[in-house]
């Protein structure tokens, strides 16, 4: 029977590659319902402090690795969890939030006064270039590569930890998931400083936690 248990263990501790996507903290313009994008928008003193938070929380799973988008409010969250673990950070354009042209600063209920027909259709699934930018397909194209080729450089059982951003976290689970791109927003939104997990099954990633860290709190951003 103690065999039993300990075999039992050593299978738990031998799970798979995890990936654990990370949405970065608290900025001005998460307050302000304030559509970033692309726009490098800093984080708060709020946001510092939630990543101090999550980082004492993600350091305890000893990930392998660190890559993060190189726009400021993901950077500096990533560096949170960086000076704990020691591990190097790999900054990639490539995980940048969605760019979304002209509704980059414009706050939420003015992108539904200027926009609505086009916010809508994006609610709906639609294929939609909000404000002239990115599709999200197009966004889950240059991410998901990304992620897939640091989490294959991984041990067997290791843990990489992506912090991005809401949309581009969003769309690239559904990606790695196989979901149709129609349904990726049955997704929830993340809100700020907490995390997806996904981890390596025999038929591909599984969505093993979402919106993770903390107790419930209202999605503030791009993705809500």
């Amino acid at each position: 029977m103690a065999a039993q248990y300990a075999g039992a263990r050593e299978r738990a501790r031998k799970s798979g590659r995890r990936i654990i996507l990370w949405r970065h903290g608290q900025t001005a313009w998460n307050l302000e319902r304030r559509f970033q994008g692309s726009t490098d928008i800093a984080l708060t003193e709020t946001g510092i402090a939630q990543a101090r938070r999550a980082a004492r929380l993600l350091a305890s799973l000893k990930p392998d690795a660190i890559i993060a988008s190189d726009l400021s409010r993901a950077a500096t969250t990533a560096a949170e969890l960086a000076s704990l673990t020691g591990l190097h950070i790999t900054h990639d354009e490539a995980l940048r939030e969605t760019y979304a042209g002209v509704w980059q600063g414009l706050t939420h209920d003015e992108i539904i006064e200027r926009y609505g027909e086009q916010y809508a259709a994006w609610k709906r699934g639609e294929p939609v270039r909000r404000g002239g930018g990115e599709l999200e397909t197009e966004v889950a194209d240059r991410a998901a590569p990304v992620v897939l080729g640091h989490a294959q450089k991984l041990p067997e059982d290791g843990t990489l930890v992506v912090v991005s951003h809401g949309g581009t976290i969003r769309t690239t689970i559904g990606r790695l998931l196989g979901l149709d791109s129609g349904s990726w927003e049955s997704l929830g939104g993340l809100s700020n400083c907490c995390w997806s997990v996904l981890g390596e099954g025999a038929r591909g990633w599984r969505l093993l936690e979402h919106n993770a860290g903390t107790l419930p709190e209202p999605v503030l951003g791009d993705d809500d």
